[in-house]
């Protein structure tokens, strides 16, 4: 990420080399966002437990979408122990799921970005992006510059610097 510090009056990098990096920074960024949204769309997860009786698929928020009872063996198995089955694989298909957005978000360093949130679904990825933009804008303020776009949250309200 970049050292927005370091591109102010008195700093030792070199404003256009900071907002460069800064661009960059915010291009690789927004990728990774783009995958995360397209594999929230588009992605799934599909676990067995693990004595085969059943499959749970999750969609790329890992949410549950589906289940199947893959042959009558759940029958035979106690209320309590198919309980723990269900459960257990649940918890198994959801942290895969989980992980595959790890995945895709790994590496991503922003101040004051919540990932786990993002994650989660309850942070929207255009919040992420306005709290990519906020210390840019606020390097270029410190020069004097003002920048000619309102940087927004997800509900399209203007966020206030600082």
């Amino acid at each position: 990420m970049t050292d927005w510090k370091a591109a102010e009056p008195g700093g030792v990098q070199d404003p256009s080399k900071a907002l460069d990096e800064a661009l960059a920074s915010f291009q690789q960024e927004a990728k990774k966002l783009g995958e995360l949204t397209k594999l929230w769309q588009e992605g799934e997860t599909t676990v067995r437990a693990k004595d085969h009786s059943l499959e749970m698929t999750f969609d790329g928020r890992g949410e549950l979408t589906g289940l199947t009872f893959n042959s009558s063996k759940y029958r035979k198995l106690p209320p309590a122990q198919l309980a723990s089955v269900i459960l257990e694989t649940y918890r198994a298909g959801r942290a895969k799921a989980m992980q595959e957005a790890s995945k895709v978000m790994a590496g991503s360093e922003i101040p004051g970005v919540d990932f786990d949130g993002l994650l989660t679904g309850k942070v929207k990825p255009d919040e992420v992006i306005g709290s990519l933009m906020v210390p840019m804008k606020e390097m270029f303020d410190s020069f004097g510059l003002d920048l000619d776009f309102p940087i927004t949250d997800g509900d399209g309200k203007e966020r206030r610097r600082g």
